[in-house]
């Protein structure tokens, strides 16, 4: 079974998403365990897959039969590996944890919920695993047009505009990066990545190859939500369903972020991006402004989630200017965070959904006493923060050393002012709402202060979630060492030679 995990892993959440879809008209209850056992059994397939690139090498799985250039090729390093893992878990632990609200909140719909959710996670594993480029753009559209029916699916007043806004952004996105792919089909015939690359040495000088570059990077830089086009990001996940804000928010951003590490060193190669262009401080210097601009933007947000997503912003000037820094130590880095943010994301944005399920509101002045009323949640809020702040042994940590190291190596000082910069900023919004958790009056407007109202803490279902993923962001710390020296660095160092 083994050598069939590469497709099972895509194919079982599609045919889950179809057997949702059809159990929804008849047996209902059979839906979510549907969902959790096609996601449950993809989770597995990555881990396998993983383990056998780290024991193995890379592995390459012909779609149908056919060899690549002519089939597609899914193929897989210890690079796509990482983020296969920290996808599919995210989305089963997601999925698992949120279900009970999901029913709660779409009683007639909640099979039209999973069947989405499934397809949504069904393009994400797509998009890591694929070697061609245009199943790439394909797998694209699949994860954007569920996201923005699942993003309309939340507030009734907000949530329709914010889809609608992102739709718009994404559909230039995809435009730009199916443009690119034209350019590159037209000078090389072939779409398989692996070939390209190949194809590509001699035609470094083409300003048809220049174009579709930019055209490329333009794309996957709307998708991500990278400053200055970010404006999408912070309503759509703001007022998206819960559990659609802890899923997307960790890891749509981050795939597209892949994305393009994956085009840099594996098609138009390092020694095109950054040899032959001459981009790479004008990318640094745009990350660095991403990182400033999401910092000072979350300070002057009142609720919970969107202070959340401007730190999004800010993480995605994290891998940016770590990728663009051009050295092995940044782009170590840059991945090694790719990773990390995805787990520490997710933490605070799951926590997020079990206050906003006990409160009713995500505003910080409601927040009053929350550490007596739901410990084990605000345990696992604090350990989501002091991930992003960057305190040691959390996994944040060890990816911003990485990072100012490459950026030292580099010699660009602005790049490190910008990291430490946002860690502090990052202290000053998390001890806001620690602040006001602890010992804050609550607000005493129409949402009312909650010091009359009883809070319990979360569901068990989404407590257990939660603390296994806060202790995560430790182990993920304690062993980041060993995932850039065996997992990261095999794959980069030979884009760098």
């Amino acid at each position: 079974m083994i050598q069939h995990c590469p497709a099972l892993l895509v194919v079982v959440p599609l045919i889950s998403a179809l057997l949702v879809a059809a159990c929804g008209w008849f047996a209902k209850r059979a839906c979510f365990p549907i969902a959790v056992a096609g996601l449950g059994t993809s989770a597995y397939c990555c881990a396998r897959i993983f383990t056998k690139v780290i024991l193995t090498g890379p592995l390459s799985y012909h779609l149908g039969g056919w060899p690549p250039p002519w089939g597609i090729a899914y193929q897989i390093d210890g690079l796509n590996g990482i983020v296969l893992v920290a996808v599919s878990a995210i989305a089963f632990l997601n999925l698992v944890a949120t279900g009970k609200e999901v029913g709660e909140a779409f009683p007639d719909r909640s099979f039209a919920f999973y069947s989405l959710y499934l397809l949504f996670v069904t393009g994400l594993l797509g998009i890591v695993v694929t070697g061609d480029l245009f199943n790439l753009y394909v797998l694209i559209e699949i994860t954007a047009i569920t996201g923005y029916a699942l993003i309309a699916m939340g507030d009734k007043r907000r949530a329709p505009i914010a889809s609608l806004h992102y739709l718009f952004m994404g559909t230039v996105g995809a435009s730009f990066y199916l443009l690119g792919v034209g350019f590159i089909y037209t000078k090389t015939g072939s779409l398989n990545m692996a070939d390209v690359s190949s194809l590509l040495p001699p035609l470094y000088n083409s300003k048809a190859i220049l174009i579709a570059f930019l055209l490329c990077m333009v794309g996957a830089m709307i998708k991500m939500g990278l400053f200055p086009v970010h404006v999408w990001l912070p309503n759509a996940y703001t007022y998206a369903p819960g559990p659609v804000g802890s899923l997307m928010a960790p890891l749509a951003t981050k795939v597209m972020v892949y994305v393009m590490v994956r085009l840099v060193i594996t098609v138009f190669t390092t020694k095109y991006a950054f040899g032959v262009l001459q981009l790479s401080q004008f990318l640094v210097w745009l990350g660095s402004l991403a990182i400033f601009a999401g910092a000072f933007f979350a300070l002057s947000q009142r609720n919970l989630r969107r202070m959340l997503t401007y730190i999004i912003v800010s993480e995605i000037g994290y891998m940016i200017g770590g990728v663009w820094l051009g050295n092995k130590t940044a782009m170590a880095g840059a991945i090694l965070h790719l990773v990390n943010d995805t787990l520490m994301t997710f933490c605070v944005f799951l926590a997020a959904v079990a206050i906003g399920n006990r409160l009713g509101s995500l505003e910080i002045s409601n927040l009053k006493e929350l550490f007596s009323k739901m410990p084990f949640t605000m345990a696992g809020l604090v350990a989501g923060a002091l991930s992003i702040i960057g305190v040691p042994p959390t996994c944040g940590f060890f990816s911003k050393w990485y990072l100012i190291s490459g950026a030292l190596e580099a010699g660009n000082y602005v790049f490190v002012v910008a990291l430490l910069f946002s860690s502090l900023v990052s202290v000053i919004l998390f001890f806001r709402v620690f602040e006001v958790s602890l010992f804050g009056e609550g607000s005493h407007g129409e949402h009312g202060s909650h010091g009359t109202v009883e809070i319990e803490e979360a569901s068990i279902s989404i407590v257990i979630p939660l603390l296994i993923v806060a202790v995560s962001l430790v182990i993920l710390g304690v062993s980041s060492g060993y995932i850039v020296s065996r997992v990261i660095m095999p794959v980069i160092s030979g884009s760098f030679m």
